[in-house]
């Protein structure tokens, strides 16, 4: 019986040091998690870039006029929504740009 018990505490005390030492921590349990204003503010770059490359890609003659507009469109669109979800959680007043696309919206 007491060697069980030996054996039983050898193998917890292996068990509790490998754990300690051969397990590694996922980086992304240690890296802060995004916020909602991060989520939006990221979306909002990739938009930007999106209308970047669109008019970029128009010009190279990649995309016909009619193709051109209604994707950007689309894209500005999108942009004021998250500028305007941003200006919610922000409590900023909405921006000229933003004004801007949102009348375009009601078109």
């Amino acid at each position: 019986m007491a060697a069980g018990v030996v054996v039983t505490c050898a193998a917890l005390l292996l068990a509790v040091l490998a754990f300690i030492f051969l397990i590694r921590v996922d980086p992304a349990d240690l890296a802060p998690h995004r916020s909602r204003l991060d989520q939006l503010l990221e979306r909002r770059d990739t938009i930007y870039e999106n209308l970047r490359d669109l008019r970029f890609e128009h010009r190279a003659g990649k995309f016909s006029e009619a193709d051109y507009e209604d994707t950007r469109e689309s894209l500005e669109q999108e942009a004021a929504r998250v500028l305007a979800e941003i200006e919610t959680l922000t409590g900023s007043a909405p921006s000229v740009t933003t004004r801007r696309v949102r009348a375009s919206e009601t078109k």
